[in-house]
């Protein structure tokens, strides 16, 4: 049986690192898939439960060298490994100093170098105590017949340490290193507390969002107001929320009206308002009244526990871009490992100075280090999808995020999406029958209907309080319309597709029809099946969101065409389109047929996104290359989409395009940095250009300026409607 589970991992420094771990996993036979992330120190693990459990899987990490343990739901604490890492830097730089600002006084031919024993006592713990962490991480390399950081900083530091002690015995003291491993060592540990410090912050969105759940809620059990543990609630509990409260949980306003700020979790920055029987999500502010809430969702299964759980696996997820990164670090080490040792060979060959070759051979090992390699695109995700999530727009995977930003096409379904969603009767034009028999057999058709026209054909047949049974053997006739038996006898509320399909066309009904349509409404015909006749029309208007044109707008200015797929007719279908300035249209498109479309144009060559809302759009979300749901829609729509539009404004559409497009760039310029650091400094410290103790400062700044790079996409500001 196939499960996936998230375990943390202790001990990654560099892109090595995922890539053994990775390596190590996939062997297994009984390991589906496994994606290691550097920046969250997490892997994401498919498995066969049959033949693997999750202990399995640890043991398997704690081979290739790693410590694992099965991740919790919230964001691991990094006080502690501060800390350390603090004390650490603190205490070898006390030792450090005295060894390396006699290098600076050198520079003035002022000797004040302490005595060579000196040195060594002051260089010794922070090889062998300090830097016990890269022997520990190069043991477990070596281990795995791998390479990591860990290894090219123990074997660098170690060359630099072992000849000065070589020398100091030998008896040679004016030719010493000592400040060279103890420099490096300290300059590696600071850049890892920067580091470590800058990833706290990539997290920052989980933080932000796992900060909005209360720890404690307010009910009525037995009359009695109780505060309780959030954990002790349970369903059907009524909870009071006051004024100025965060909500504590998912579900419906029994009693009291109010507004709600829903801005942390859906982007809207405008309360909502909310009456008796409106849904309140839990994490949201209360305005100004008194509200009781019947709880419809715990634990997992509240918006806010998705939202973050959604957000998590995005960020586990690994980007395609990612997989080549992989591949490079997995001949990485290797390939500076024979490089330094060229060097050291080359060098002292044609110079004769094995020394001076053996420091070369030194500074090739340390500023080669892959740290950056492996967090320039992890990072990047992370800060992208947070700052995507604080918007209104949820990353299911990184790959979605990745290719949204080569999307040349976007497809829109109508109703609900570029449409308000609420329609409402705006003709009844019966023939053969009264308005009110009209009127009191399209209500009994669509009688118990959640679909958005049912909806308001009941709301039309209570505002004329016509009267109205049930009908029994209703079905749906996807793209056609609805059956269902009236007392007995058998009618359609179908499209102008059914009536075609059935000869039924009134030259008359046609005529009013065509005038509606070009109107932007939407025309039912209500046919009796045993009599073979059209009993009249009814028709349909649903304003077009405030939003929308603009939405279109934006995308024109990104260069990206659109698309409507509307199973509502061509007439109506054409005059949104045309009011809004949409590209291509295609009307009275079965839901099967919309898919059909999308891989039409993705065999023109364009990348296309899909935006959709209801059951009917999920084929064509699935088979879009990136699908985008709006969360006002169906949950079989959002499942099918990469992305998901926490509130229903399509202005999230172009917004959802610019921050992939942001993140993409960053993800460039991070891997630009991170190859160029080692494409120019590599031959620098080759040719003795760059002394070990530069090239500790390099590596160790590689890494901030490659997560510190990442930071600068919270700077990204999303479009809003003016």
């Amino acid at each position: 049986m196939k499960e996936s589970i998230s375990l943390d991992i202790k001990g990654m420094t560099c892109a090595s690192c995922v890539g053994r771990i990775e390596k190590f996993l996939k062997r297994d036979e009984g390991v589906i898939s496994a994606s290691v992330n550097l920046a969250t120190e997490k892997a994401k693990i498919e498995f066969d439960s049959a033949k693997l459990n999750p202990q399995g899987l640890i043991q398997i990490i704690k081979k290739s060298g790693y410590e694992a343990a099965v991740s919790v739901k919230k964001i691991k604490n990094k006080d502690e490994e501060i800390h350390k890492l603090k004390l650490n830097i603190l205490l070898s730089s006390l030792l450090t100093l005295p060894l390396a600002l006699p290098m600076f006084f050198e520079l003035f031919g002022i000797n004040l170098m302490p005595s060579p024993l000196i040195q060594l006592l002051l260089a010794t713990p922070v090889q062998f105590y300090v830097g016990a962490r890269f022997y520990d991480g190069a043991w477990g390399a070596i281990k795995a017949k791998s390479g990591n950081m860990d290894l090219l900083v123990a074997i660098g530091t170690s060359s630099a340490y072992g000849l000065s002690l070589y020398q100091l015995i030998r008896g040679h003291g004016h030719h010493l290193y000592f400040e060279g491993s103890a420099v490096i060592i300290t300059l590696v540990l600071l850049g890892k507390y920067f580091e470590t410090k800058a990833k706290m912050q990539t997290s920052s969105a989980i933080k932000a969002l796992q900060a909005l759940q209360p720890t404690t809620a307010r009910v009525i059990r037995e009359k009695t107001e109780l505060d309780i543990p959030i954990e002790n609630l349970r369903l059907n509990d009524l909870v009071i929320v006051r004024p100025g409260e965060r909500i504590p949980v998912d579900g419906v306003i029994s009693q009291g009206s109010t507004h709600v700020d829903e801005s942390l979790i859906t982007g809207e920055s405008l309360p909502v308002n909310k009456n008796s029987k409106d849904k309140v999500v839990g994490g949201s502010i209360n305005g100004e009244g008194l509200i009781q809430i019947l709880v419809t969702a715990l634990g997992s299964e509240t918006m806010l526990s998705q939202i973050i759980s959604m957000v998590e696996d995005a960020q586990a997820v690994k980007a395609p871009i990612q997989r080549l990164v992989d591949k490079v670090s997995a001949y990485f080490v290797p390939a500076v490992l024979i490089i330094a040792a060229m060097t050291i060979l080359v060098t002292g060959v044609m110079s004769g100075n094995w020394e001076m070759s053996l420091l070369n051979g030194v500074a090739v090992l340390v500023i080669a280090c892959p740290c950056a390699l492996g967090l320039a695109t992890p990072t990047s995700i992370m800060v992208g999808t947070g700052c995507a999530a604080k918007a209104g727009i949820l990353i299911k995977d990184a790959e979605a995020l990745e290719i949204a930003h080569t999307i040349t096409t976007i497809a829109f379904d109508k109703t609900g999406t570029l449409t308000e969603g609420h329609p409402s009767v705006s003709l009844l034009h019966p023939i053969l029958i009264s308005q009110k028999e009209f009127l009191s057999l399209l209500a009994s058709i669509q009688s118990g209907s959640e679909h958005p026209l049912g909806k308001a054909i009941l709301k039309e047949a209570e505002k004329q309080t016509v009267e109205y049974i049930k009908a029994t053997n209703v079905k749906s006739l996807p793209g056609r319309g609805i059956e269902a038996q009236v007392e007995g006898k058998k009618f359609f509320l179908a499209s102008k597709r059914l009536v075609s399909e059935q000869s039924l066309s009134n030259e008359s009904l046609d005529k009013i029809s065509t005038q509606r349509e070009a109107l932007g409404e939407t025309v039912s015909y209500l046919i009796d099946e045993q009599e073979k006749k059209v009993l009249g029309i009814v028709t349909f208007t649903d304003k077009i969101k405030d939003s929308s044109k603009k939405t279109i707008e934006n995308l024109k200015s990104l260069g990206i065409k659109t698309l409507m797929l509307t199973g509502d007719n061509s007439g109506s279908a054409n005059a949104v389109a045309k009011s809004l300035g949409i590209d291509y249209v295609r009307a009275d498109v079965l839901p099967e047929e919309k898919a059909r479309v999308i891989q039409e144009f993705k065999d023109k060559g364009e990348i296309v996104g899909m935006v959709g809302d209801g059951i009917n759009d999920a084929p064509a979300l699935a088979a879009a290359d990136v699908g985008m749901a709006m969360s006002t829609g169906t949950d079989v729509a959002m499942h099918s989409a990469g992305l998901t539009l926490m509130r229903g404004d399509p202005l999230l559409i172009p917004n959802a395009i610019s921050i992939s497009r942001a993140t993409y760039r960053k993800i460039q310029q991070n891997l630009f940095w991170a190859f160029i650091y080692n494409v120019v400094g590599i031959p620098l410290a080759a040719f003795g250009f760059l002394n070990p103790v530069l090239a500790g400062g390099a590596m160790a700044f590689s890494s901030v300026s490659v997560v510190t790079n990442s930071l600068l996409l919270k700077r990204w500001k999303p479009s809003t409607h003016s």
